[in-house]
């Protein structure tokens, strides 16, 4: 078994290797993994923070050997918070790398992170993912991303898909989601109506199949905050998203999970 570590600000994981695959989700700066296949210009994941399996270019993978992916494991983890970007200074080499929102900074020590050999001088706000999650803390993260463009796989604020914005939210937050909107309809307690819900339990949406295929953040008045075309916020009932812009419903409302105690 081999490890990694993404030491770029964004990568982009895909279905099947090669680069015309759909992207599905993206590791962000600091996020580790178990390399689970091998091919010779692509490398299999699984990632440690959602379990989620994808494949990366090899060029963008940055191996690490077990010892430093157990220390990862068992550290304290940080995540960068507040400012859309950050910069992070390579103190071996002096070389910057940007960071995003919902980065993480294993082995955090002062204003620097460390994976092995590599430490990293960090400039920016950071939440400690010990601390304590709020309802909120929920919403203040999801505002912001507001008019972040949508983007199938994306977890940026340059390009986020629905999933992805709520994985992200509840991770600057401290609390764990999995990758895909499906698998966070599986946790949490269900809510039997909209009028039960509170700011920042998560609404999930059918399609005409019955499949899960959206999510978003609830707030107050009958609002929801989630991403469609870019993270927007709309009116909720019963029946589902109104969008505010069209005066059409643009979801049909499937459940309401309630995340937090």
């Amino acid at each position: 078994m081999k490890y990694g570590v993404s030491q770029l600000s964004v990568v982009p994981a895909r279905e099947e290797p090669s680069d015309k695959s759909e992207m599905v989700t993206q590791l962000l700066f600091g996020e580790h993994y178990k390399i689970i296949e091998e091919r010779s210009k692509w490398v299999k994941i699984r990632m440690a923070y959602d379990k989620y399996e994808c494949w990366i270019d090899r060029k963008q993978s940055y191996e690490v050997s077990k010892d430093v992916y157990d220390a990862i494991e068992t550290s304290k983890q940080w995540t960068t918070s507040i400012d859309l970007a950050a910069i992070a200074t390579h103190i071996n080499t002096g070389s910057l790398y940007p960071l995003l929102m919902g980065s993480s900074l294993p082995h955090f020590e002062g204003s620097r992170a460390r994976w092995g050999e590599d430490v990293f001088e960090f400039s920016g706000m950071t939440v400690n993912s010990d601390a304590g999650i709020s309802r909120e803390r929920i919403v203040e993260n999801a505002m912001m991303y507001i008019n972040a463009p949508y983007l199938w796989g994306g977890r940026s604020p340059f390009g986020i898909d629905c999933s992805g914005f709520t994985q992200l939210v509840y991770k600057i937050a401290g609390k764990k989601l999995p990758r895909d909107a499906y698998q966070q309809a599986e946790i949490g307690q269900t809510l039997s109506f909209v009028e039960e819900a509170q700011s920042g339990d998560l609404a999930f949406f059918d399609n005409e199949e019955g499949s899960i295929v959206h999510v978003g953040i609830l707030l107050q008045d009958n609002e929801i905050i989630h991403a469609s075309g870019k993270v927007r916020i709309d009116k909720i009932d019963h029946q589902g998203i109104f969008n505010v812009d069209t005066k059409r419903y643009s979801h049909k409302l499937r459940l309401i999970k309630k995340i937090l105690k």
